[in-house]
């Protein structure tokens, strides 16, 4: 099947896409901060899957990365085929009261590094004339998000980059792709100060809900993936409402119970 590379793949949605490529027998690189939680991620998808797995230990906040990567994949003779961008974190709170050190992190590993994967592993598709990408943005890409604004305009980023791109490479044989997903139980919200807001009180999927419907879509080539019908209707009604409107029904979810 050819080998895939997933960020932030240890937990939630990473790493349950790593078991839908690994059951479709994709070699697997997994990549993620915590290496002792890598070779744990490891040794289960070996097991469990019987395909080979490798990993690599990065900081994506660190700009240095994404070209350390690259490197690392050809000292290991290691060819990507398809390219999953899902790292990325988030964090609840009024823009000016968050330090800066936060957002620009948050920017590097949502936006930049995204984008320096992405333009980095894209070439070697296109000389081959095949490969994948799948971006991994939020339902949240689809209007501005009160306290948490950057992230929610970061996947603003992810949704429209992923578009354009997918446009650009028409014809070329690279697919290009984006997930799409609504709240969904993971640890990323405990990790954003999110357990207790009243968005996720609401309707939340699993991340292995998320990961099933996302794959199947993404290998039916479909470009903007968003799980569950409650989610499209979601977005379908941010679209038609006034904008003060939705932003300020964001705005509400987004407070503490």
């Amino acid at each position: 099947m050819g080998t895939v590379l997933i960020t932030g793949a240890t937990e939630g949605i990473g790493f349950e896409l790593s078991k839908q490529f690994a059951a479709d027998g994709y070699h697997l690189v997994l990549l993620a901060r915590n290496m002792e939680r890598l070779q744990q991620r490891q040794q289960e998808l070996q097991d469990q899957f019987q395909v080979s797995v490798d990993v690599l230990s990065m900081d994506l906040a660190n700009p240095d990365e994404p070209e350390k990567i690259e490197k690392e994949l050809k000292e290991r003779q290691i060819q990507i085929d398809v390219l999953v961008n899902n790292a990325g974190f988030g964090q609840l709170g009024k823009f000016h009261e968050i330090d800066l050190k936060t957002w620009l992190e948050m920017i590097q590993v949502n936006i930049s590094a995204l984008t320096e994967l992405t333009w980095r592993l894209l070439p070697g598709m296109l000389a081959r004339g095949e490969g994948k990408i799948l971006n991994v943005a939020s339902t949240a890409a689809f209007q501005p998000g009160p306290l948490q604004s950057v992230y929610y305009a970061s996947k603003a980023y992810v949704l429209l980059f992923s578009e354009g791109i997918a446009n650009e490479l028409k014809g070329s044989g690279v697919q290009v792709s984006v997930l799409c997903p609504g709240p969904t139980s993971t640890r990323f919200q405990e990790r954003a100060g999110m357990g207790n807001i009243w968005l996720m009180k609401g309707w939340v999927m699993s991340a292995e809900k998320v990961a099933i419907i996302g794959y199947r879509n993404f290998k039916k080539g479909k470009r903007v993936i968003i799980p569950g019908i409650i989610n499209k209707l979601i977005v379908q009604s941010n679209r038609l409402s006034p904008r003060a409107f939705s932003t300020a029904v964001v705005r509400m979810l987004q407070e503490q119970r």
